[in-house]
């Protein structure tokens, strides 16, 4: 027996697809690394999927709807009441995974569970959300009326920022009407959509109706060509949902593909500077930035801008930055280290084009984790629309602040961006407040509300480069999406016949 004290090796787990209602390694032998942010340290591996794997689950889902589709309404609302109770349940479990592997603090990863809560108990509605419509005696004798049908097997594919909500902004509403699913989630924080899955599973969904295939691009690939998916929801860049968008539409699906934003906060001069230096301080921050709804560039109109300035300098520095564990933390890490690197090179580049540097958090190391992930608050002032860290989504804790003499030149410049996700005004006029949600070209608008984020039973899209497709997700805009209808008209001829009435069983 060796009395050497050996050092015990621990391979990394391994996170698998989630198909017909069980765990499976797939057919294919790549791997993919998952990261712990705050550490640094390779904490699991991925299945990369194959064509094979994405095919498998269709099979399965397509198997799975043929009962599906016809499961009455009022039995899949109580399947989705009951997802939405274990879903409550284990909100802490969810968060824990989310910081786990995207690197967000805990109390910022439970609010993104909860808002994917909102779009669950909207889809249990899905009874009164899925009633057709009926015009009685169109035409002497004649009745019209409409309803609405599933599309079959549908797909969404989803980013790392959001791993539990923006997945729920499609699956629950999906399922809802009667459609099968399979999602790929992003590989860099894969386990979340595993536990949601089993979630489903102890709700009382048929297996297979919800399943789950990891993956690049090979799997992005094979989901957006396969023919036996009819459509597909991602939310993304803008490059990728481009593509997205042009590939499935060329194989014939249904799309709707969400890219991605450079969100505006125009501040003028008779805003309350301290109320808007604290929320755009937490839009721009939080998450460390990496969120598709996050102000990443910040519009000073007039004599607001050195005061405002100042004012998010102090708060942004102010920011404890550390683990998506630590309570005390309030910004962790960004996902990888790539990541970091980006942000950092942003930073440079702006410096270099003649950005003046307000706050640099380049060269943060966070005591005990020297090894993680983070960037610490940056902030760069006296940016020119020309500059590449203003023309770039940044996806990182980088805020940028442009000069403008009047709110019509600020409303000039969020219209020339490319991009029109979101964008936000703090004023005290409720005139000027008019004249903004009027004037720009943007999908969500916030009057001093820094994330103008729909709640569930509103759509969720942007204009211009922030989206592709003519649809939405969630809300009322998410049920016609995953479902088509068809209008009946309909004529019952009169029948001259009488039948004498008789005690016997008829014989004709």
């Amino acid at each position: 027996m060796s009395t050497t004290n050996e050092a015990r090796v621990v391979e990394p787990r391994t996170v698998e697809h989630w198909i017909g209602g069980a765990s499976t390694p797939g057919g294919s032998s790549r791997r993919g690394p998952v990261w712990n942010p705050a550490t640094g340290a390779r904490q699991a591996d991925v299945v990369l999927g194959s064509a094979a794997d994405v095919d498998l689950a269709v099979a399965t889902a397509t198997k799975a709807f043929a009962a599906w589709q016809d499961v009455p309404l009022t039995r899949r609302a109580k399947i989705l009441f009951a997802f939405r109770e274990l879903v409550n349940a284990h909100v802490d479990d969810l968060a824990r995974i989310v910081t786990a592997e995207h690197g967000k603090v805990v109390s910022d990863a439970k609010g993104e569970v909860q808002r994917g809560l909102e779009v669950v108990e909207f889809a249990c509605g899905i009874p009164h959300l899925l009633k057709g419509e009926f015009s009685d005696q169109v035409s002497t004798g004649v009745d019209a009326y409409s309803f609405r049908q599933p599309l079959g097997v549908v797909a969404g594919i989803t980013p790392f920022n959001f791993p539990v909500m923006v997945p729920m902004w499609m699956h629950p509403i999906a399922i809802a009407c009667g459609n099968t699913f399979v999602l790929k989630p992003s590989e860099r924080d894969p386990s979340a959509s595993t536990l949601v899955a089993e979630l489903w599973q102890r709700a009382g969904l048929p297996d297979g109706v919800f399943n789950v295939v990891h993956g690049d691009k090979e799997a992005v690939d094979a989901v957006l060509d396969h023919p036996g998916i009819a459509a597909v929801s991602f939310v993304g860049s803008t490059t990728i949902a481009r593509y997205v968008h042009e590939r499935a539409s060329r194989a014939g699906k249904r799309v709707q593909a969400l890219g991605g934003a450079k969100n505006h906060a125009v501040v003028l001069p008779d805003a309350d500077l301290d109320f808007a230096a604290d929320h755009i301080t937490a839009a721009a921050y939080g998450s460390a930035g990496q969120r598709c709804m996050a102000i990443s560039a910040v519009v000073a109109v007039g004599e607001a801008g050195d005061v405002l300035v100042e004012k998010l300098r102090e708060r942004a520095a102010a920011i404890q930055v550390g683990p998506g564990v630590d309570d005390a933390a309030e910004m962790g890490p960004v996902v990888t280290r790539q990541a970091q690197e980006r942000v950092a090179a942003y930073v440079e580049n702006g410096t270099e084009e003649g950005a003046t540097v307000v706050l640099d958090g380049r060269g943060l190391r966070v005591a005990g984790h020297e090894d993680g992930f983070f960037v610490g608050p940056c902030l760069l002032d006296r940016v020119d629309p020309a500059m590449k860290v203003y023309q770039d989504e940044v996806f990182g804790p980088l805020l940028v602040v442009l000069r403008a003499d009047t709110l019509d030149d600020a409303i000039g410049l969020v219209n020339a961006s490319p991009y029109g996700n979101g964008t936000a005004v703090f004023t005290g006029s409720g005139e000027a407040a008019r004249t903004f949600q009027r004037s720009v070209t943007v999908g969500m608008i916030g009057i001093n509300v820094p994330i103008p984020v729909p709640m569930a039973f509103y759509s969720f899209g942007g204009w211009k480069d922030s989206l592709f497709g003519d649809r939405h997700v969630h809300g009322s805009e998410g049920v016609g999406f995953y479902t088509r209808a068809k209008a009946v008209t309909a004529r019952w001829p009169h029948i001259e016949q009488v039948v004498d009435a008789t005690l016997h069983f008829p014989s004709t």
